[in-house]
């Protein structure tokens, strides 16, 4: 009960010098305070980034990392950042029209995926044994 009551005795001073117009401190509160904030939008942002990235593994079938590959290219193609793209394609899913903009971003980088798959595939059935490649 004594070192609780010490630590918060602690916070209370740490609370008093930062109030009170002490600069140092002041100045560390705001900073950490400007910290704060930008950690919890970018978990916020990783979330729907998350979210999208599982969508999208669910509608094509693949991995995580060609999922954010694939989240990724959108967002270079459209220029936009990769939260904002997210955002919309959760939307989207929601019933939001997605922009055309990003629908165009979408449906490039959906058709070279595809295609890609589509070669990879070819290539794994031409070298397995016993098949001769064309």
């Amino acid at each position: 009960m004594q070192r609780t009551t010490m630590i918060q005795q602690e916070w209370w001073d740490l609370r008093a010098e930062a109030t009170w117009g002490n600069t140092p401190a002041g100045q560390d509160v705001v900073a950490l305070r400007a910290e704060n904030d930008q950690l919890r939008r970018a978990l916020a942002g990783r979330a729907v980034i998350d979210q999208a990235r599982g969508m999208v593994m669910v509608l094509t079938p693949c991995r995580r990392g060609a999922a954010r590959k694939l989240l990724v290219d959108v967002s270079r193609k459209c220029d936009a950042r990769l939260p904002e793209v997210a955002a919309a394609l959760v939307a989207a899913w929601e019933g939001k029209p997605l922009p055309e903009h990003m629908q165009r971003a979408l449906r490039r980088t959906l058709r070279r995926f595809h295609a890609e798959n589509q070669g990879r595939a070819h290539d794994n059935q031409a070298d397995r044994p016993g098949r001769e490649r064309p």
